[in-house]
């Protein structure tokens, strides 16, 4: 299952007091202080891991609590530090305060870790606080309480090229052609119900990370459909590649809703450099292939595709103008 959200609890450990003793030799009825401190608590620390590819542990266990410091002993025996506790993320994982949603870290590479709260510091035993004056103090710290805070982890994949089309234009059939990934394929909309990877294989060893959401219809920037849900899956790709079926019957206002709603979902999104490329060329007739090829879409520049993976025609063309594109970057 995917999961790609989720909220939970973390508390740093607390430190460990400070201890209150005295020396007990023989021949020295009144022997000096001898409290040793108490050990610091564990931290909290969160670690990305490019083995993990879902949330979804965190929708089982909900509070994470790193281990407190031991107590101060007697003859300057410090107590033992509080274990740290090392929290793994899938790579892409924002941490948010939950309160504010504010972004308190970003784990967008692999072993990228960062020390979420300190463990409490220990407090200090009566042995550091004797003077000339108070030779035989009475007194130790408490140790200090652990940090606590409610926080949000949300997933946002790391690709080089996203995948965005109507349901069915033949992205799931793509993916599957071109990468070892085993996307759900069937003549029905929104076959694709989660996010989908696969690395894609170019010439000379060279590779390319591609993703695949579930289909966008209109009005998903609103909630409509399940493409909504998922948008913020290609924020960090470099490139888009935006596949139209070449037998629609209005190609033009399917390219139109498409770069429409990747817009109202968010600026980045609209920015990014995108591909157009007609699907399902196999269906088409030859005389319909040489129509599509001719075809100028409004507001497109770039030279569009037209291929057909299910038949093997041009895949290559669209593999090699994606590499070249990503090379700008």
């Amino acid at each position: 299952m995917f999961l790609d959200f989720v909220r939970i609890n973390v508390k740093s450990g607390n430190g460990g007091a400070g201890t209150v003793t005295f020396r007990r030799e023989k021949y020295v009825p009144k022997g000096g202080p001898s409290g040793g401190n108490g050990g610091d608590g564990g931290s909290i620390i969160f670690v990305a891991d490019r083995n993990m590819n879902t949330l979804i542990d965190f929708n089982y266990k909900k509070i994470y609590l790193a281990e407190s410091g031991d107590r101060g002993g007697s003859s300057l025996k410090d107590g033992k530090f509080g274990k740290d506790l090392l929290i793994k993320v899938p790579v892409g994982t924002l941490i948010k305060k939950l309160e504010t949603e504010e972004v308190i870290a970003d784990l967008d590479t692999d072993k990228k870790q960062v020390v979420l709260l300190k463990g409490g510091r220990g407090g200090k035993g009566n042995s550091n606080f004797a003077t000339a004056t108070n030779q035989a103090p009475r007194y130790a710290e408490p140790g200090m309480p652990g940090y606590e805070l409610n926080l949000i982890l949300e997933l946002k994949l790391i690709a080089d090229v996203g995948l965005v089309g109507f349901p069915n234009a033949g992205k799931s059939t793509f993916l599957s052609v071109v990468s070892a990934a085993k996307p759900k394929i069937a003549d029905y909309p929104f076959t694709t119900l989660e996010p989908m990877l696969g690395i894609v294989k170019y010439k000379e060893g060279n590779s390319f990370l591609l993703a695949d959401i579930p289909g966008i219809i209109e009005d998903a920037h609103l909630g409509k459909g399940l493409g909504h849900k998922f948008l913020k899956h290609i924020e960090r790709t470099k490139v888009l590649l935006i596949l139209i079926d070449s037998s629609s019957e209005n190609i033009q206002q399917q390219y139109d809703t498409l770069v429409s709603e990747l817009k109202n979902f968010s600026k980045t999104l609209a920015g990014k450099k995108k591909i157009v490329a007609f699907s399902k060329a196999d269906i088409l007739s030859e005389d319909e292939r040489k129509a599509i090829k001719k075809l100028k879409l409004k507001n497109y520049k770039d030279k569009t595709l037209l291929f057909s993976s299910a038949a093997n025609i041009n895949v290559e063309e669209v593999i090699a103008r994606l590499w070249t594109s990503l090379q700008d970057y």
